[in-house]
């Protein structure tokens, strides 16, 4: 059976277990994040993970806080790259 579990709330769905790593550039202050209790600062690169299940909606936060996707990859293969890096 998919979906929820009632007893344990995990899901038994794979899409629910995957997560995605964002390289995003150009986020910014704006009116979308001034409800933050700090404030947000230009950077060149920024990494974000994301749940499968939630790609969508970052994906439009990202965009109205005035941020580019650069990249998108799975958490796995986001860490295998930091371990070349790292060598």
């Amino acid at each position: 059976m998919l979906g929820k579990s009632v007893i344990s709330g995990r899901s038994s769905s794979a899409s629910n277990n995957r997560i995605f790593v964002y390289e995003v550039t150009g986020l910014k202050q704006n009116q979308a994040n001034d409800s933050n209790s700090y404030s947000f600062r230009n950077s060149s690169s920024t990494f974000v993970s994301v749940p499968y299940s939630r790609m969508n909606e970052e994906m439009q936060r990202i965009g109205k806080m005035g941020g580019t996707i650069v990249s998108i990859q799975s958490l796995e293969a986001f860490k295998q790259q930091e371990q070349k890096v790292q060598q």
